[in-house]
């Protein structure tokens, strides 16, 4: 009996330290088994021992438990920037000028293992060669003096030439992706082959920032604008001496149309008045006639010498400097 005890004492022992064991290899192993990409960047698993790499599947930012002996291979998942300075073209006259752009590309997720198994992580070069090809075979097909006046056209071409370059010939799954997620031309996605899938980025914004044009052409620009400029200056001065003689003119007329209308309206106002004087006199008169007509009738004045008098002292009586005597001989009418 006190030798089972022992044995059972020496299994708990064991166990115990094979569990405390098994918990500090997982202390250990466990935090070393864990890996993370940052939110900008896609990764794939690589193994730290062979440095095998499996591109089975595209992992994005985040933290993933692969193992102690995983690690991953990243990729930038934002903006790559290209800068194209002062690139050396040929333009279709047979000039040479300078372009300078700059451009932001994406590596695309669902083709990460395509870019990796033709580039690994040394891409960005060959991104910046092709691009300069594909702006150096936009170009010639302009000539300087297109390069500087149509330029919203050079930039949408040259934009054109290097996505397509870069990015291929197939559409994207979502055409609202960016602008040219799916050009007019493009390959259905799905029925679209590896070989035309381009650098596997898209290029999603372009800048044409400078184009320098030989310094002789430039001479013979500058010279052509000026006169076109003065030119321009000597038509605005001719239409601004033919405006003001017109405005003159039209503020000759309207003067004129303005004492016509003066005048027109004096004289109407001078025929109004008269009319209306006589009016009024007539209308007096035939009231005076037709009061004194009445006046004879109820008072019974018959008699014309009695109603000429009558009218004369009434006439009399209406003048202001008149004054009227009665009980004389003689009846004087006279100025006080």
């Amino acid at each position: 009996m006190p030798g089972f005890i022992e044995d059972n004492k020496r299994c708990l022992m064991i166990i115990g330290g094979l569990l405390v064991g098994v918990v500090g290899i997982l202390v250990i192993v466990l935090p070393l088994s864990f890996a993370s990409l940052e939110y900008h960047e896609f990764g794939f698993k690589r193994q730290k021992s062979t440095g095998k790499v499996d591109t089975s599947t595209v992992y994005s930012g985040g933290k993933y438990l692969v193992g102690p002996d995983v690690e991953f291979k990243r990729f930038k998942a934002d903006a790559h920037f290209l800068d194209l300075d002062k690139v050396a073209i040929f333009t279709f006259d047979k000039l040479e000028v300078k372009i300078s752009a700059h451009m932001q590309y994406f590596l695309r997720k669902d083709e990460l293992p395509l870019l990796h198994a033709a580039y690994d992580l040394y891409y960005q070069d060959v991104m910046k060669t092709t691009a300069v090809d594909a702006l150096k075979g936009a170009i010639p097909r302009y000539n300087t003096k297109e390069l500087t006046l149509n330029r919203p056209e050079v930039e949408n071409a040259i934009y054109n030439s290097v996505a397509q370059r870069l990015g291929g010939l197939c559409c994207r799954k979502d055409c609202s992706e960016y602008m040219l997620a799916c050009a007019p031309d493009c390959i259905p996605h799905a029925n679209c082959p590896d070989t035309k899938k381009g650098l596997h980025v898209n290029v999603k914004f372009f800048q044409l920032t400078n184009i320098i044009i030989p310094p002789d052409v430039e001479d013979r620009y500058m010279e052509t604008l000026v006169l076109q400029e003065k030119n321009l200056r000597e038509q605005l001065y001719q239409n601004a001496a033919i405006i003001r003689k017109e405005t003159s003119k039209m503020v000759k007329d309207i003067e004129n149309n303005a004492t016509e209308i003066v005048q027109t309206a004096t004289a109407q106002s001078q025929s109004i008045s008269t009319k209306a004087k006589a009016n009024y006199t007539n209308t007096i008169e035939r009231a005076r006639s037709s009061g004194l007509k009445k006046l004879y009738t109820d008072l019974g004045i018959t008699d014309q010498a009695k109603k000429n008098s009558f009218d004369y002292l009434r006439t009399l009586n209406g003048l202001e400097n008149a004054h009227i005597t009665v009980d004389f001989q003689q009846r004087i009418a006279g100025t006080l």
